[in-house]
């Protein structure tokens, strides 16, 4: 599908680069194939239309930081207070628990740095950000997002 969508926005029919794109998904698809196999459990991701909800509130939750990392860059006066925290990480699969740092990752202001033991260790930028991350509304709602 992926491949599908690129050769539509990109235009691109020439043979070498579409044989490129070919070797490259079917490797791809055989290294997946080989992890499927050496996993203890096999992957069980069914999200269904989740994300639809969800991916368009991370958007909103992007931009919000943006603007205000961008204030925090054009008045210089203002505080900043870098501060390292530690964050409950609820969902019950390692690829829930990788969506929610990666969405904190995403929010401008906030970068995921370790995950383990489900907890994430977040740098944020100002006591906002860190206030914004230990609310645990993003937690929550890839909780949902995860749920079967």
């Amino acid at each position: 599908m992926l491949s599908a969508i690129w050769l539509l926005w990109s235009g691109h029919t020439e043979p070498l680069i579409l044989s490129f794109g070919l070797i490259s998904v079917l490797f791809v698809m055989w290294i997946g194939h080989r992890m499927d196999k050496a996993a203890d459990s096999p992957r069980a991701y069914r999200l269904g239309a989740r994300p639809l909800t969800y991916l368009p509130w991370l958007a909103w939750e992007v931009v919000k930081a943006n603007l205000d990392v961008a204030r925090i860059i054009l008045t210089p006066a203002l505080p900043i207070s870098p501060r390292l925290i530690r964050v409950r990480a609820s969902q019950q699969t390692a690829i829930g628990q990788v969506t929610y740092a990666n969405s904190i990752t995403l929010t401008p202001g906030t970068i995921s740095l370790d995950v383990r033991d489900n907890q994430i260790l977040v740098y944020a930028l100002t006591k906002e950000a860190a206030e914004g991350v230990e609310s645990g509304e993003m937690d929550r709602k890839v909780t949902a997002m995860e749920r079967n």
